[in-house]
This record gives C-alpha cells, sequence and structure tokens, in this order.
C-alpha cells in the first residue's frame, strides 16, 4: 500500500494528511471539488478509476453543525450519501477506507467517556447525517475503519481556536460556554494518527480487526470555556490578545443545535489495535500556536 486518496484535500485533516502521509512512506493523491462531487455520483468512479489508490481517506463533509439543521438533505448528502459512494468503489477494489466521523453522534448524557459499543443517540441533523455516513461506510466496505473524533482545530480553516483569536482582535470581553466537555483534536495530530493507522495495516496486512469503529481524539478534556483560556494563555506567550473571558451556561448561548454536554471518548481500542495514542490537547494546542506564529 502505497497510494493514498484524500478526499476534502483542502480542509482542516485533508490538508493536514497531505503533510503526514509521506512523513510515513506514502504518497498522498488529494482531491475535492470539482474532481470529486457527492452531488455527482458519476465523480466518485471516475476519480477512483483515474487515481488507483490502494486505500481511501475520507475527509470531506458537511461541517456545518446549526447549518445542518437547515439543510439536512444537504449534509445527507455529504455525509452519508458521499461515504456509500465510496465505500461501494473501494470494496469493489477491495483497498480500505478511513471515515471521519464525530462525537456528536452520542447525546453526551452518559457521564463517562463513550466506548464504540456504547449506542448512539444523536441530538441533531449534524449528528444524524454523520451516524448514517458510519452505517454507509461499514455496510458498504469489509474493509472500512470509522475514525470518531472531536473538535477539531487547525492554523487555518474555521474553527474554535480562529473564532477565539478573530473576536480578542474586536472585543476586550468574550463569553464562553463552561457546560460542554471534550477533547480538542489538533487536525495535524489526528492525521498523524491516521498516518500510522495505513502504515500498521501495510506492514501487517489486513486483518478483520482493523475494520470496525475507533475513537480518536487528543488526551484529556476540558470545556469550550478552558479551552479559551488555555488559547489566551498560549497566545499571551506570542504577544496575542488577553480577554476576559465568562463562563457561562449552554442555555445563555444561542445555538439551532443541541450539542452533546459531554463527548468525551474513549480511545483505549485505537491503542490496543493499531498502537496509536493521540498527544494530550494541550501539546495539540501548543503546536497549532506555533504554526500559527511562524507563518
Amino acid at each position: 500500500m502505497r497510494r493514498i486518496l484524500v478526499t476534502g484535500a483542502g480542509g482542516q485533516v485533508g490538508s493536514a494528511l497531505l503533510a503526514a502521509l509521506p512523513a510515513q512512506g506514502f504518497e498522498a493523491l488529494p482531491a475535492g471539488r470539482p474532481a470529486l462531487d457527492f452531488d455527482r455520483p458519476a465523480s466518485i468512479e471516475a476519480l477512483l478509476a483515474a487515481m488507483a489508490p490502494e486505500a481511501v481517506v475520507n475527509c470531506a463533509a458537511w461541517t456545518a453543525v446549526d447549518a445542518a439543521e437547515e439543510n439536512e438533505p444537504a449534509a445527507f448528502r455529504a455525509n452519508a450519501l458521499g461515504p456509500a459512494l465510496l465505500a461501494r468503489g473501494c470494496a469493489a477494489r477491495g483497498i480500505p477506507l478511513v471515515q471521519l466521523s464525530t462525537d456528536y453522534v452520542f447525546d453526551g448524557t452518559k457521564g463517562a467517556p463513550y466506548a464504540e459499543a456504547d449506542p448512539p443517540n444523536p441530538l441533531g441533523a449534524y449528528g444524524r447525517t454523520k451516524l448514517a455516513g458510519e452505517w454507509a461506510a461499514l455496510a458498504g466496505n469489509p474493509r472500512s475503519i470509522v475514525l470518531r473524533t472531536s473538535w477539531i482545530y487547525a492554523p487555518a480553516g474555521t474553527n474554535f481556536l480562529r473564532t477565539m483569536l478573530r473576536l480578542a482582535a474586536e472585543r476586550r470581553d468574550l463569553s464562553v460556554v463552561a457546560d460542554q466537555i471534550g477533547a480538542p483534536t489538533a487536525a495535524a495530530d489526528l492525521a498523524e494518527a491516521i498516518a500510522a493507522i495505513l502504515a500498521r495495516i501495510r506492514a501487517e496486512g489486513w486483518r478483520p480487526a482493523h475494520g470496525g469503529v475507533f475513537h480518536a481524539t487528543a488526551a484529556g478534556h476540558t470545556s469550550w470555556h478552558g479551552f479559551a483560556e488555555a488559547i489566551f494563555a498560549a497566545a499571551r506567550a506570542h504577544g496575542g490578545p488577553s480577554p476576559r473571558i465568562r463562563a457561562i451556561a449552554t442555555g445563555e448561548y444561542p445555538a439551532r443545535a443541541r450539542r452533546p454536554a459531554d463527548g468525551r471518548l474513549d480511545c483505549a481500542r485505537l491503542a490496543a489495535v493499531f498502537g496509536v495514542r493521540l498527544p494530550p490537547w494541550q501539546e495539540g494546542l501548543a503546536r497549532v500556536m506555533r504554526a500559527l506564529h511562524a507563518a
């Protein structure tokens, strides 16, 4: 296995994979619109035929959580029908598909980190469509790996870290939700984990244990408020802003979509099967802040 097709290559994880895969000896084959368009099913088979990959990592998705409430059919096409088409094409070629998913497939009421076998119960359209994408990938290709992750951010793109820094440049006081917890996961750390998973499969050959659902987040957890405080503590070291941050409850922050209050994921299975562990979220944050200020 050498040639890895990366869909959604312009996004946060896709962009990070273009660097992480060559470091493991793979050739990254980037794909995005217009060559790859889940609204044009024929484009999927045409792309697979032209690229001849030996594995596919699907980073293409509808990730606008609130907007999904207003346009669930479009989110479903991207998050469920797209993975179904990719799974079918990968199955026909006997190659692995890595499908990214989310902690939003859970309702956040367990009170402890979720294991892969815990029953999903999404609260909104985004979680529903991503869960449907999991099922489509697993049903369509016996060599599918579903990776649930959370709170992805990077030096570029639309994410919580960049939003916080932008708002802090505009105002001195910020209000941030303090009663939702999860694991902020740097896109580069997740990308390196994916590359390590593929390297393990390359070394061992495909085994049945490689398939199925795995949780893949940074180690540790915090709240959105705690994450914001850590962002600005790191920013101060680089001469960045230092706003006052007020902790608020979810009910004080208007949003169309409901979000899980506790989206922690147990990542033990990832370590047991692939020997892969993501670093603590604080290390990922430090890495992203260095990249931001090196740009």
